[in-house]
């Protein structure tokens, strides 16, 4: 699925597969979106659609999970030209895979890209969240990032960006900002919260003994995505913006019979699917017309 993983792809791979899209196509976004597990129908909502199935692109990675459905799909969002992948990759499908999962996210800023919206299903560790809640990211934890395993490993690219990038400011404030905004305009400020992302691994969802442990370190959802495509984004300067979908409360309690399940995590994704999309689909609209957001 990952031809040379390991090796990852050259500014000329990801420029020639920009360049071919770019050819197929009369769409030229400014805006990226990635959809995560069961949210794949904020690409559903662009209008004048050409999309393309991921093993149909050359030197695109294909997606093999349930809920993701393998898509590149360009068209417009309230007017704004975007693209959307219907569907990411993970560092468990294949080994050594850091730099292939985050190729996309140096094809769209080929392609144009300016800001990066990315959506994702979690689990919560904070005690106070609830499943259906909306996390706007304000920071994350690497946990795979700690052993070595970063998709800016090696060999470093100035076309792309600078050897040591900042991730301090990983998350923009003010699309934090708007993203608040937007949500109490639309009545849902009793299910949107901010937190701190933590990213593991995976495919195995955590033990008790984790959950606890990245509740400690100040975690408060914890998935098994995300974190490398904003690490990439940033690293070529592309503004970036993220939310989780709480798709289940992590297990911390021993005496519990609860069990983290990937059917659940598809089904929250679905029912609050709708609010989710309308607060993307309006904090777009922001920033096309919001010159402060521009």
């Amino acid at each position: 699925m990952f031809p040379e993983a390991n090796k990852g792809y050259s500014y000329e791979d990801c420029k020639a597969t920009a360049d071919w899209l770019l050819a197929q196509t009369d769409v030229r976004p400014t805006v990226g979106i990635v959809c995560g597990s069961g949210l794949g129908g904020l690409a559903d909502m662009l209008k004048d659609q050409v999309a393309f199935n991921y093993k149909d692109i050359p030197n695109f990675p294909q997606s093999t999970v349930h809920g993701h459905a393998g898509r590149l799909v360009f068209g417009t969002l309230k007017g704004r030209p975007c693209v959307c992948m219907q569907g990411r990759f993970h560092l468990y499908e294949e080994q050594f895979a850091v730099k292939s999962i985050t190729l996309p996210m140096r094809i769209f800023k080929l392609l144009g890209v300016e800001t990066v919206m990315l959506t994702n299903a979690a689990g919560g560790l904070n005690q106070d969240f609830k499943v259906g809640d909306i996390m706007i990211i304000k920071d994350h934890l690497n946990m795979p990032g700690f052993a070595g395993n970063n998709p800016l490993s090696g060999p470093n690219d100035e076309r792309f960006g600078v050897r040591f990038p900042c991730m301090s400011d990983a998350y923009d404030r003010e699309l934090q900002q708007l993203a608040m905004d937007v949500g109490q305009e639309l009545g849902y400020g009793d299910f949107l919260r901010e937190g701190v992302y933590c990213v593991l691994g995976g495919p195995s969802f955590e033990t008790i003994a984790e959950c606890r442990m990245l509740h400690k370190l100040g975690a408060d959802a914890v998935g098994m995505s995300t974190v490398h495509e904003v690490i990439i984004a940033r690293h070529c300067g592309m503004r970036v913006f993220a939310l989780s979908l709480i798709t289940n409360q992590a297990v911390m309690d021993y005496d519990s019979e609860e069990k983290a399940n990937h059917e659940e995590v598809l089904q929250t994704g679905r029912q609050r699917a709708q609010q989710l999309e309308r607060l993307v689909s309006t904090m777009v609209t922001r920033i096309e017309h919001n010159n402060n957001y521009a």
